[in-house]
């Protein structure tokens, strides 16, 4: 390895020189150290390819500059030498995880030669875990199974962006797998071993969000009676993921974008700020460009959320992946609940594939388990499905009837669509979001066949 950096160690100035000379003139990139007190803060200060060390020295020996080194370093690799011949030293060192044990004295070839097989070594080892962290970045998406070009798509964007500090956006219908695209970017990103914090906004009382996000000091309110962490603070290092971010109240979306933009917060009740380190992602299934239109989202807020937006196919969009789906939610049903099956019938597979999902994957795989708890034998068939996905037929008056004397096709289609609509927003009294989901319909595609047919007003913000 050209210009690897080597430490040596050593307390006799003589031994320092004559190494620093040797790997100097292999072309390596060389530092010394006096002691190994020296040593260790050498290499907790800095990065070294291979350490070279004596093994008796005043203070601190060479096992203890090991030691420290594995446990600073794990990957550089670590040479003792010593004039004091010992076959327990050896033993010792090598269990602690040196690459080799020199005894003085040593030939200049001998010295050069083993270097050279120890960072041969070490940059083997680097290849094959940097592939290893590939191939995981490549194919570990945890939960999520598909192979459709929409969510490829997805797939792509996880890897670009899982290892920035960038804020994410995920939007998608209930049930396409938000929570699953955020844990996946955590899973791949530098932060993995740090916290991933799940929230879903909707479900905290509103009196309590401010307290539940950013924590409280004792005596802030009735009934603090002890210092809360924060949902921010807890996340520090990693990741914190918010659902249903248009649940936040306005005042408090103020405090979130503060929080963004200085990587600061304040408990409740606290008069000083604390410093968090956090990756937000952030998701809804609602339309954003409505939320800041309405007032639902600020708009400012929104910007600083939306700076990678992800959006999840519907599984209507990505109808493909419904075999891939079944048999993922097979295997992992099938061995919780310690039943061996093979699959599902044609028929059965037609039907999933035909039926329009308005809970997506959640729905799906629901069915699936229900399935495999109520069924029997090696193939699940039709008759193992609920009644929704098997009796898919087509709503009365629904039937093509062409009168003899022709129609307006155009027209005819047009007033049917009004009615739907109509009827749509009298069963849900007029919230906009359920009828969409009624007519399997996103809520932009819903809201553009309103304004052309100027019908409703969105009670969403009603309720």
């Amino acid at each position: 390895m050209p210009d690897a950096r080597i430490l040596v160690v050593d307390d006799e100035r003589s031994m320092r020189e004559v190494l620093f000379s040797m790997l100097k003139n292999e072309g390596y990139d060389v530092s010394i150290a006096e002691g190994g007190e020296a040593a260790i803060e050498a290499v907790r200060r800095e990065s070294f390819d291979a350490v070279l060390t004596d093994v008796r020295m005043p203070k601190v020996d060479g096992l203890q500059v090991l030691k420290a080194t594995k446990e600073l370093s794990p990957n550089t690799v670590v040479i003792m030498i010593t004039a004091f011949g010992s076959s327990e030293t050896a033993v010792e060192a090598m269990k602690l995880g040196a690459y080799d044990y020199i005894t003085k004295p040593f030939k200049y070839d001998e010295i050069t030669l083993n270097i050279k097989r120890a960072l041969e070594r070490k940059r083997l080892r680097d290849e094959n875990l940097n592939l290893k962290r590939r191939l995981e970045t490549q194919y570990r998406f945890e939960n999520i199974v598909g192979k459709s070009a929409k969510i490829v798509e997805v797939f792509d964007t996880i890897r670009k962006i899982a290892d920035s500090q960038s804020t994410v956006m995920i939007t998608g219908e209930s049930g396409t797998g938000k929570e699953l695209v955020a844990q996946a970017i955590h899973v791949n990103s530098q932060q993995r071993d740090k916290p991933f914090i799940s929230v879903n906004c909707g479900a905290i009382p509103e009196g309590l969000m401010e307290s539940e996000l950013f924590g409280h000091v004792k005596g802030a309110f009735t009934g603090a009676v002890a210092n809360k962490v924060g949902l921010f603070s807890a996340a520090d290092g990693g990741t914190l993921f918010l659902d249903e971010i248009t649940e936040i109240p306005s005042l408090l979306q103020v405090k979130l974008l503060r929080a963004i933009q200085e990587r600061e917060i304040r408990r409740v009740g606290d008069t000083k700020d604390m410093k968090v380190d956090v990756r937000l992602i952030a998701a809804t299934n609602k339309d954003l460009e409505s939320a800041v239109g309405d007032g639902t989202l600020r708009e400012d807020l929104f910007y600083r959320l939306n700076v990678i937006p992800i959006r999840l196919p519907s599984l209507r969009e990505r109808s493909d992946d419904i075999p891939l789906l079944v048999a993922h939610f097979l295997q992992k049903f099938g061995k919780a609940l310690g039943r061996e099956v093979r699959g599902v019938s044609p028929e059965a597979l037609a039907l999933l594939e035909q039926y329009h999902w308005p809970g997506n994957i959640r729905e799906l795989e629901n069915v699936i388990e229900r399935a495999l708890v109520l069924g029997a034998g090696e193939m699940l068939g039709v008759e193992s499905l609920p009644e929704s996905v098997r009796r898919q037929r087509q709503p009365r008056g629904m039937e093509p009837d062409l009168p003899e004397t022709g129609l307006d096709l155009e027209a005819t289609l047009d007033q049917l669509e009004r009615r739907l609509l109509e009827k749509a927003l009298e069963r849900t009294k007029g919230v906009q979001t359920r009828a969409a989901e009624l007519l399997r319909l996103s809520f932009r595609q819903f809201r553009y066949k309103l304004q052309k047919h100027k019908l409703g007003r969105d009670r969403d913000t009603q309720k």
